[in-house]
């Protein structure tokens, strides 16, 4: 299968070495993770000892070089394959670490990457205010200029690492600004003053991912720690968007192929009127359709993968990408669930699991609502244009 999906030699290799590290440091202790509510920070240590963190950083800041996207999709796809969703590593290392490339100067590259890739440093972005979701317009933490520092003032919500994160990235409003978009991104760092973390939440699903409230009264950030140009941090932020919805997306589909698997040899087995459920006519069409349907949201994944690759993903794309894959993840675990009676409501029955964790995903990186939305107003754009043209 990989070979079919252009995977390279050493990413084959990648691959199984990654395959081998989870099944060894990580799946062995998610049950210990989920009861304690956080993933232990040696987790990513250890991930960052065998250069399975952050891969795209330059050999000089302790990364392979290497900024080929399907070295993430593999770390995603495998850590759904394991089961080990809720270690979340590709938020410390593809949806919050390329900032400080993208954005970021050599001197703040120089004092944040390497304890990145190693594993020692771990990352969190906080956007999200308990009134500022997807619409960040709506944005109440500000920050103001004093010269030599910006003073933080503001609280965010439902932040992903938000226990865990040693550096935290912020956006907040620019204080005096005339534009509602006027944001700058400010890099606070564990133990600063004012800086504050209020509860771990809890959660329906994913109860291992840590997912805090963080608060700031009065925080001295230092202009050494501002992320690029103050007033654009809004357009920052939307540049990392269509990356993250792929993100998102390779891990619905990965979650759903690995939802069919349970599924599939749960049916095998499970015995109905005396014979396998498997044998059923219901059965073989709805797992029929569901085959079908996960494969095709894979072709269109890899597909979004190879055009980042070039540099040529849409926000349009990654919209497309994001809903169909949360969407068709989301039935097939609902059928899964269906297909495994009762037991797909018992907590023991990893279907069942897998269900409560998957919900997040049709509203995280943006609600399957406002993928419709965002491709809607694409279709009736100027610029609109059919394959047929």
């Amino acid at each position: 299968m990989s070979a079919m999906r252009n995977f390279t030699e050493d990413q084959i290799m990648f691959r199984d070495a990654y395959r081998k590290f989870l099944a060894s440091e990580i799946a062995p202790h998610m049950e210990d993770w989920r009861e304690a509510g956080i993933v232990d920070r040696s987790a990513f240590k250890k991930a960052g000892d065998l250069g399975f963190l952050m891969i795209w950083p330059d050999e000089k800041y302790g990364g392979m070089g290497d900024t080929d996207f399907r070295y993430e999709q593999i770390i995603i796809e495998e850590t759904a394959r394991a089961g080990c969703k809720q270690f979340y590593n590709t938020l410390h290392s593809r949806l919050v670490g390329p900032y400080f490339q993208r954005f970021g100067t050599e001197e703040q590259r120089q004092r944040f990457l390497p304890k990145c890739v190693s594993g020692e440093t771990i990352l969190a972005i906080a956007m999200t205010e308990p009134g500022a979701g997807s619409d960040l317009a709506g944005m109440r933490t500000s920050a103001e200029d004093k010269g030599d520092h910006f003073l933080l003032n503001g609280s965010k919500t439902y932040i992903s690492n938000g226990i865990n994160a040693d550096v935290v990235i912020v956006a907040a409003k620019l204080a005096g600004a005339d534009k509602k978009h006027a944001m700058v991104l400010l890099i606070v760092e564990r133990g600063m003053e004012g800086f504050e973390r209020g509860r771990n939440l809890k959660k329906m699903g994913m109860p291992a991912q840590d997912t805090a409230e963080l608060f700031f009264k009065d925080v001295k950030v230092p202009k050494a720690n501002v992320l690029g140009e103050p007033g654009k941090g809004f357009y920052y932020l939307m540049e990392g968007l269509a990356e993250e919805r792929l993100i998102s997306a390779v891990g619905c589909a990965a979650n759903a192929r690995k939802a069919f698997d349970i599924t599939r040899e749960y049916v095998m087995q499970r015995q109905l009127f005396g014979q396998p459920l498997s044998d059923q006519q219901n059965t073989q069409f709805r797992m029929a359709e569901m085959d079908t349907e996960i494969e095709l949201a894979q072709v269109y994944i890899d597909h979004c993968v190879t055009e980042h690759n070039q540099g040529r993903l849409t926000s349009n794309m990654g919209a497309k990408a994001k809903m169909v894959a949360s969407e068709v993840e989301w039935k097939m675990l609902d059928l899964g669930v269906q297909l495994h009676g009762g037991a797909g409501f018992m907590d023991e029955y990893p279907i069942s699991r897998m269900f409560s964790d998957a919900r997040i995903n049709r509203i995280l990186a943006g609600s399957s609502e406002v993928m419709r939305l965002i491709i809607g107003r694409d279709v009736f754009s100027q610029k609109y244009q059919s394959l047929f043209d």
